[in-house]
């Protein structure tokens, strides 16, 4: 190789550490070490050995308790799972008519409510304004003569929610009762009401029951605590309510409430049990049932009783619920009032029987299965109910059909 040819190249390689006066000299040792470290034998310098972007293998990602579902894929109950994916696709119109609701005049600037998000149920950094034009029944805006854009509700819309309040008005005794029944589910019979108000949706309960609740001092009686936290506390004890949806379902078929959870008995395989055996056997350990009325708070905490009393408990909750499900959000909500643990989440997977568990394990949804057919419709819908599912119908349209 000519030296000027090493020379240009190791000008390119930026490896020139020596004046350009001492290379020129031939006869300086300096000179020749530096040549020689071009001319060793079976150098690959040259060779490219990083693999292309466009060739290299993706690596899968990791799941983490954000992504990865509760159920394999092979054990997903299909309608349970399209009941969320159908809650996603209306949690804009759901939480944006419950937020305008609560509104001095039911309008909201445009402005400001491109910066709530969290409270209208959109993405962070997409435009509110594609998403009210998404449901022309329910919203509509208009120019204010501030030169504002404003949003509220159509004309139609405030007539279909009329209806809402009436079933509000003809239903106050069924959610009184919800009430009455979840203090006595409680552990010292008092809940804060701003953890009924947050879950009020759940239950069917209106906007303003924190003032309906004066009307009946019967059964509540409202507490201001030293840090003004408001509690609902219970008056009166009725046992007419102390009976249990799984209490009742015992009464109209026990066979069938036997089924409802099951407590296995830890055995030896020694004993060699068939399948018919074990179920008795498991039995014994499953009843009775702890009552959800009963006094939870006093048990020990990792006994069979207890686990017992909270799995009564979760059941029932769900049982006063509307649509007879919950989210891990609602059900922590009253994680120290139900005396439940951390542990809540493996408790209901241990109880396929009378809990499906769907979405994600950071963000999953437990439905009481009894509650459904095997169509995944509900067996009893409460008028609030049908009057939600009228509002999603109404919110995927475009124009009213004329009939």
């Amino acid at each position: 190789m000519a030296f000027w040819r090493l020379f240009s190249t190791a000008t390119k390689n930026k490896q020139l550490p020596l004046k350009i006066s001492t290379i020129a000299n031939p006869n300086s040792n300096t000179t020749l070490s530096f040549i020689s470290t071009f001319i060793r034998p079976y150098s690959t310098s040259f060779l490219i050995t990083k693999t292309p972007k466009s060739q290299k293998k993706k690596r899968k990602k990791e799941e983490s308790a954000r992504t990865k579902h509760v159920q394999h894929e092979s054990e997903r109950i299909p309608h349970f799972e399209k009941i969320l994916n159908r809650d996603n696709h209306f949690r804009f119109a759901t939480k944006t008519k419950d937020y305008l609701l609560k509104q001095p005049q039911q309008v909201l600037c445009l402005d400001d409510a491109g910066k709530l998000y969290r409270e209208l149920g959109f993405p962070r950094g997409r435009k509110v304004l594609k998403f009210i034009q998404r449901h022309p029944l329910i919203f509509q805006t208009y120019r204010h003569s501030n030169d504002k854009i404003w949003f509220g509700f159509t004309d139609f819309m405030e007539t279909f929610l009329e209806q809402e309040k009436t079933i509000m008005d003809e239903m106050e005794h069924d959610r009184i009762n919800t009430v009455r029944k979840l203090l006595m589910m409680s552990a010292n019979k008092r809940i804060p009401l701003s953890k009924i108000y947050h879950c009020r949706s759940l239950f069917g309960i209106p906007e303003d029951f924190r003032d309906r609740v004066r009307k009946y001092p019967d059964y509540f009686n409202t507490i201001v605590e030293e840090n003004g936290k408001r509690v609902l506390e219970l008056v009166n004890w009725d046992p007419k309510l102390a009976i249990s949806n799984l209490e009742q379902k015992f009464m109209e078929d026990e066979d069938r409430a036997k089924k409802a959870f099951q407590f296995k008995v830890k055995h030896g395989k020694s004993l060699n049990l068939d399948e018919q055996d074990e179920r008795k056997l498991n039995l014994l350990n499953t009843l009775p049932l702890v009552s959800p009325y009963s006094d939870g708070a006093s048990l020990d905490l990792w006994t069979l009783e207890a686990e017992k009393y909270r799995v009564g408990v979760v059941h029932e909750f769900l049982s006063l619920t509307l649509e007879k499900r919950a989210s891990i959000h609602h059900i922590v909500e009253f994680k120290e009032e139900l005396s439940l643990t951390k542990h809540t989440y493996a408790m209901l997977l241990k109880q396929p029987r009378s809990f499906y568990l769907a979405g994600t394990e950071m963000n999953w949804v437990v439905f009481l299965r009894d509650a459904y057919g095997e169509d995944g419709v509900l067996i009893h819908k409460d008028p609030q109910v049908l009057f939600n599912e009228k509002f999603c119908g109404f919110a995927d349209k475009q124009q009213l059909e004329i009939e």
